[in-house]
């Protein structure tokens, strides 16, 4: 180094803010909501999972059947995305076109987790399953009563392509929007209802203090084993 290069300037590094000063002053939540009690809590998770999403709903929680799905495969690993969910029965639904990096991913390993965040409640839910397609009328069901323009982009372009050209992209969604008002009931065979069958569902229960409760079921044969997990 010579005489006249500045020298570093490890002070300004110093100075700079951590992640944790940055959001220290971040809104924390204030759940007003019941307790988890575990010995109080369903025999199986799914009752509790909609007792949670109506209280969400009820709170005014913005789009509370929003989840992020998580899938994985050989070739691309894990990925995460939001998407909506559709039905709660037995099972989880989700709707996506099977060409979609998410759909390639569930054909090559079904294996999902889908994550529910209510954050103004204080509340997590975490599920575990095999996502697996369901009956073809469901699908449709899902697809006619999209609005016509999110139907449009589905028909247009498949998912995730790179737009290299815009203006043939622009054309091919006019293209599918004149399809789409002109064959009402017109489905891509390639848009598909996935359902997942828990094998475990985690609750979360968080507080405006420090302390947290989690309940995790597992699936036992036909039935559900439930068990209180430290934080």
């Amino acid at each position: 180094m010579t005489d006249d290069a500045p020298a570093s300037d490890t002070s300004s590094a110093a100075r700079r803010p951590t992640l944790r000063d940055r959001v220290r002053d971040a809104r924390r939540p204030e759940p007003d909501v019941p307790p988890l009690v575990v010995e109080e809590a369903p025999a199986e998770p799914v009752a509790l999972f909609l007792a949670w999403l109506d209280a969400a709903v009820a709170a005014g929680v913005a789009q509370p059947h929003a989840l992020t799905l998580s899938t994985s495969s050989s070739a691309s690993g894990p990925t995460a995305r939001t998407l909506l969910l559709k039905e709660v029965d037995d099972d989880f639904w989700f709707s996506t076109s099977s060409l979609s990096p998410k759909g390639r991913q569930i054909a090559d390993d079904p294996r999902v987790a889908l994550t529910f965040f209510w954050s103004d409640l204080g509340r997590q839910v975490r599920v575990l399953g095999d996502a697996v397609e369901g009956p073809r009328d469901v699908a449709e069901s899902d697809f006619r009563g999209r609005h016509p323009d999110s139907r449009a982009v589905a028909t247009a372009v498949p998912q995730s392509t790179e737009i290299a050209d815009p203006a043939a992209a622009e054309a091919a969604l006019e293209a599918a929007r004149r399809a789409v008002e002109d064959h009402p009931d017109l489905v891509p065979s390639d848009w598909t209802a996935y359902r997942v069958a828990p094998v475990s569902v985690e609750f979360w229960q968080g507080s405006t203090g420090r302390d947290q409760v989690r309940v995790r079921y597992d699936r036992v044969g036909d039935g559900w084993r439930r068990a209180s997990l430290w934080p």
